[in-house]
This record gives C-alpha cells, sequence and structure tokens, in this order.
C-alpha cells in the first residue's frame, strides 16, 4: 500500500454537499481535459461524478479511446491501484492518471509480488523437466486484478491477461500454446495468479479435476495450489510434475465471504430467489449458485430480469445496493447474497473529499497521486493485454 498524506481541513471539514458542488465547478472549469472513471464498487457520491462508470478494464480501454478523442489531459480514476495503473498502460504518455487517495489498493492483486512469481515460474519449469516431462510448456495468466509488474512479467513470459468473463478463452489460448503453436508431444501447464478461485473454476468448467473436484470424488486432482508464503510453494517438485493447473494463493476480500450457508439458506426459503454470483467466489459456492459471471453479467441479468424476478447477488455491496434500488422501480426483487457487511474497504478510500482535492491540484496547476507505470513493465503489461484482446472476446460465463 502506497502512503497517503493528509488531506488539508479545509476538505475534511467541508461538508458532503459543499465538496459535491466544488468538485462539479472543477468539472465544469477543467472541461474535456478531464476525464473521471467510477468503478461500479464505488460509493454513490462518487460514482455520481464520473463521466463513465464500468469495471476495470472497460473503464482502461474507454480512456485509450476517449482521451485522444477529447484532448483530454487528466484521467482521474476512482477505483484501486492496479486500475490506474492499467489505465496508464493503455493511454498515451500525454495523458497523465490520477488516483485520488493512493492508499486505495487492491488485496488481491498485494498477493502477488514480482520477485514471487518469477521465483515460481523458475520453480514449476524445473521441476517439469525433472519430472521427465521434458515436452511441457509453462504459459502463465493473470487476471487483470494485477500489478503492473505482474502483467509485465507475464507478458515478457509468453502468457496473457484475461478478464472474469473471458478467462475460459485464455485458457483455451494457453493450452492450444499461446502465441507459439505446440509442437508435437507437447503439452501446457498454465500459472494462474493472483485469484485462485476464479483459476478453479475456470479449469473446473475446462474440464480438469480440481482439488475440490478430487475430494469429493477420489479422482487425482490436476490443479494445484501454490501458496507464495511458503518454501517453494509449500509443493514438492513431484507435485508439481503432475499437476495441468497451477493456481496461486490469492483471493479477493469480498467474495471470499461468501459461503455455501448463505446459498443454502436461500434454498430453504423454497422461493424463486436466483442465487447469482461472481466467479471470484468459491467453487463450492458456485456450484450451488444458479448463474456466475462478471460484474457486467450480474448488472445484464438484472436489468433483463421480468417483473416478478427475485435475485440473491454474491458481490460488492455498494454495486448490489445500486442495483436494488433500480431493479426495485421495476418490479424486480435484488438482495445480498449474505448479511455481512461485503464491502470492497479500500474502493471506499476514495471519497468527495479525496476527488475534490485531486481536481483542485489540477485547476491550479499541480498534479499530485500521478501514477505512471515503469516503461518497461509498461511495454511487457501491454504486450499481455494485448494477447488477451486479439485472442478473447468478453462474453458471460454461465454456470447450469
Amino acid at each position: 500500500m502506497l502512503w497517503q498524506p493528509e488531506l488539508p481541513d479545509r476538505y475534511r471539514e467541508a461538508t458532503e454537499a459543499d465538496l459535491g458542488e466544488a468538485i462539479t465547478r472543477r468539472r465544469r472549469e477543467l472541461g474535456t481535459r478531464l476525464l473521471i472513471l467510477g468503478h461500479h464498487y464505488q460509493q454513490d457520491d462518487v460514482i455520481r461524478h464520473a463521466d463513465f462508470i464500468g469495471d476495470s478494464l472497460k473503464l482502461s480501454q474507454l480512456a485509450s479511446t476517449e482521451a485522444p478523442r477529447r484532448g483530454t489531459q487528466f484521467i482521474v480514476f476512482c477505483g484501486v491501484h492496479f486500475m490506474a495503473e492499467t489505465a496508464d498502460v493503455l493511454t498515451e504518455d500525454s495523458v497523465c492518471v490520477v488516483l485520488p487517495d493512493l492508499s486505495a489498493g487492491c488485496s488481491m492483486a498485494d498477493m502477488a509480488a514480482y520477485d514471487d512469481a518469477r521465483m515460481a515460474i523458475d520453480f514449476i519449469e524445473r521441476s517439469s523437466h525433472g519430472s521427465g516431462l521434458d515436452r511441457w510448456r509453462v504459459i502463465p495468466i493473470t487476471y487483470v486484478n494485477s500489478s503492473a509488474a505482474i502483467k509485465a512479467l507475464v507478458g515478457e513470459l509468453g502468457g496473457a491477461c484475461c478478464t472474469s468473463s473471458n478467462a475460459g478463452q485464455v485458457f483455451d489460448w494457453a493450452l492450444a500454446g499461446g502465441d507459439e503453436p505446440l509442437a508435437p508431444g507437447e503439452r501446457v501447464k498454465i500459472l494462474f495468479l493472483p485469484d485462485q478461485h476464479l483459476g478453479r473454476n475456470t479449469a473446473h468448467a475446462k474440464g480438469f479435476v480440481t482439488e475440490v473436484d478430487a475430494a469429493e470424488s477420489g479422482a487425482r486432482a490436476e490443479t494445484l495450489l501454490w501458496d507464495p508464503r511458503k518454501p517453494s510453494g509449500g509443493v514438492t517438485p513431484e507435485e508439481v510434475g503432475d499437476a495441468r493447473v497451477i493456481l496461486w494463493r490469492g483471493h479477493c476480500s469480498v467474495h471470499g465471504l461468501f459461503r455455501p450457508e448463505h446459498v443454502d439458506a436461500i434454498r430453504e426459503r423454497g422461493d424463486t430467489t436466483k442465487v447469482l454470483v461472481h466467479p471470484e467466489c468459491s467453487q463450492e459456492v458456485v456450484a450451488k449458485s444458479d448463474l456466475v459471471g462478471s460484474t457486467e453479467f450480474i448488472i445484464r441479468s438484472i436489468e433483463a430480469a421480468a417483473p416478478g424476478s427475485r435475485f440473491a447477488v454474491g458481490t460488492e455491496v455498494h454495486l448490489v445496493s445500486r442495483l436494488a434500488r433500480e431493479a426495485a422501480q421495476r418490479g424486480v426483487e435484488v438482495e445480498m447474497l449474505s448479511g455481512c457487511q461485503c464491502l470492497c474497504t479500500t474502493m471506499y478510500r476514495i471519497d468527495q473529499q479525496h476527488l475534490a482535492w485531486v481536481l483542485d491540484e489540477i485547476a491550479e496547476g499541480r498534479v499530485v497521486n500521478e501514477i505512471r507505470v515503469n516503461v518497461d513493465a509498461k511495454r511487457w503489461a501491454r504486450v499481455a493485454l494485448e494477447r488477451m484482446l486479439a485472442n478473447a472476446a468478453q462474453t458471460p460465463v454461465l454456470v447450469d
């Protein structure tokens, strides 16, 4: 987590109404020089100031097209650190990306460090050869919810990024050899980071026997959990040699809060409520759910629902609350899957105080909290993102 300086008293003491008016004035003053992006998980009093609302990759892609069209000089990303990095990777150097609060990080992204990932890949490659399987190739895949350093490492080593909606397509691309077709007799091992649950759910959907499946059926697992906190990932070379998909021990602090018993409680009511969850939830939760898909898929499913439909949704509380208010006007009932406070606490650090502060600084000729990715990292991270975009469409993932 980066250190965020304390704001001047005038921002901390201002009312929310005064801050909102100040932000509106600065937006009007800066005009098309400014572009504000708001992630779906952002709180309402911030997201109302956004020019565009979406998930992390969608917003970064919009930034890359809208900035040159509008003549934008400053992008203020109301999200978390890795999202601002991705926006910097995909935009021209003339565009300045600002994060209102530097402490708005992502615990999942922070679970995968560059040096740990490099050592893991080296160990996996050595173990595969050491087990006599000299026809294996290791291809890393990283979820977009990762640092620019991890994206760059993956890009440099022949891998790609993925989103929650196209992870299956990126798996297919990697299993076919990625950008280099497989030689006769050659096979692929995938290292998936940093979210073990998206990786495990995708592997299961592709027919691999996961550790969860193996525990239920007694079959040999084809997935393996790599724990960067333990020497050699907590696994043996023989275990690595036998695995097809190696999962990084990382998770989303929000989606990890949803449990199978939350789904069971909905079922016990005996009504028509459908359980709709994000694939960052565990395989056990996904298996019990009616529908699973990306944030955009969750939004589209509820927007398309007929009056009288009922949903229990397993994702971040600000998004669910917003969807529930909008859906209620159409006679659709939306509730949280869990009664716990499933809040993205780091996203919550972006508030009107910090947004007003960065806009004042920009308007007065000073740039604060600029997010600038190292030139080499930016080049390779862009390669990883472009491989994804070239080989996978943004399509929903469904569970029967």
